[in-house]
């Protein structure tokens, strides 16, 4: 697995990403952790999806003044993660109500940046989009601070590159510098290493995505990305 790591401090090229995420996807499936590969038809370009349902807060003050129902949570079963925001002392928020909160989150890769990116958009189960705000309201306060001056910066709102659809995303333009040092490290110390693991363990908690520890074990075992 030499080269993969021949693209500059931090980065990765496109074979790398393709041979973690391959490695990546093995490790899920021995888990059913619910990951699998996107691909557009008549397209070689894909991606890491996953989908998971986690009960949240959402406004339930509609555009036009009036109260959107609520949901009954007891009737969704037990595939449901308990993800609900949390909320800041002393800030007034806007009427609210439990509900289940769809996510789907994809990881593409940035050639401008050479850096996996995360997109995800959420939406409750009778297809209403969340909204930014909403999106904002559900990350906990330890990663909201950490988002408005952390390296991988804010949650924005663009189109998809593949699917042409609207999606928030994590910006990738400060993954390299955050990404350096765990490289580095791993060198030092002649370790195998998942860029995807690594990377994906930082920023997806910020947005309730969560790996199992598993992962980190798998990828540094000599299956995993070997940094000579």
């Amino acid at each position: 697995m030499s080269g993969a790591w021949d693209v500059g401090l931090g980065g990765l090229d496109e074979d790398a990403f393709l041979q973690c995420c391959e490695l990546f996807l093995q490790h899920a499936r021995s888990l059913d952790d619910g990951w699998s590969w996107g691909r557009l038809n008549g397209s070689d370009e894909g991606f890491l999806k996953k989908t998971v349902l986690v009960t949240g807060k959402i406004n339930t003050e509609a555009p036009d003044g009036t109260s959107r129902p609520a949901e009954d949570l007891d009737m969704l079963g037990e595939d449901v993660q308990d993800g609900g925001p949390d909320d800041a002392e002393g800030t007034p928020a806007p009427p609210s109500a439990a509900a289940v909160i769809r996510y789907e989150y994809h990881v593409l890769y940035s050639r401008s940046f050479q850096t996996p990116t995360l997109y995800f958009r959420a939406s409750t189960l009778d297809g209403r989009s969340l909204s930014l705000e909403e999106i904002w309201d559900g990350v906990h306060s330890n990663y909201r601070q950490r988002l408005l001056h952390a390296p991988w910066d804010s949650i924005t709102q663009q189109e998809h590159p593949l699917l042409g659809q609207p999606f928030f995303v994590l910006h990738p333009c400060r993954t390299q510098q955050f990404m350096s040092p765990v490289l580095e490290a791993a060198r030092n110390q002649n370790r195998s290493l998942n860029y995807i693991v690594s990377w994906l363990s930082t920023v997806g908690p910020a947005v309730g995505l969560h790996i199992p520890l598993s992962y980190a074990t798998a990828s540094s075992e000599p299956s995993g990305l070997d940094p000579d």
